[in-house]
């Protein structure tokens, strides 16, 4: 089984861009606090939300195309890197378009946190603190309200991430800003604070 260094020299290795290496970072530590708080694996948890992403700045995947691109061809690449069906499985399912439906709490989990942690991430960069540390849930909620605001984040996503969890979206917003605020550093979250 790869390491989590070999998993990050992986995400190094495929991702130039410093913010999308930021968000893979950003739902390990969701994720990871999920695996704390479930008593889980937290290594394999974290791997699999740090590796999410990893192929797609090379394979973007505009048309959702089920079979090629982002995270098609990063399964393929983590199959030949010895990574476990269960990471590969669990990659694949965060992505609706795959056609492979979440079933197990790792698959449900990541689902949740990704797109959360980037509108998160977005929602910190833009108050007065540049900070996570601040960053309270009316204020998030508030945000997921404007429709122009980081209007790349699916506000659907986030509310079935958090039903699919069993999670009030309320406690599942605290809980990854916890999280994220465990790490602000590494993370470029700790603003002016």
């Amino acid at each position: 089984m790869p390491t989590r260094e070999d998993a990050w020299n992986l995400v190094c290795e495929y991702t130039q861009s410093e913010s999308l290496r930021k968000h893979m970072l950003a739902v390990e530590a969701c994720v990871r606090a999920y695996a704390r708080k479930n008593g889980a694996d937290q290594e394999l948890w974290g791997m699999t939300a740090l590796l999410h992403d990893f192929d797609y700045e090379r394979w973007p995947n505009a048309e959702h195309a089920a079979d090629r691109e982002h995270p098609a061809e990063g399964a393929k690449i983590l199959r030949e890197r010895g990574y476990s069906d269960e990471i590969i499985r669990a990659i694949l399912s965060h992505a609706d378009y795959c056609h492979v439906p979440r079933q197990t709490p790792l698959e449900h989990t990541l689902f949740a946190c990704d797109e959360l942690a980037g509108f998160l991430t977005a929602c910190a960069y833009v108050r007065p603190s540049k900070s996570i540390l601040d960053l309270e849930v009316s204020s998030v909620k508030k945000r997921m309200k404007d429709k122009a605001f980081a209007r790349g984040v699916s506000r659907e996503d986030v509310i079935k991430g958090a039903e699919e969890l069993g999670v009030p979206l309320d406690e599942h917003i605290a809980f990854c800003i916890a999280a994220l605020r465990e790490h602000a550093d590494a993370l470029g979250l700790r603003g002016s604070l």
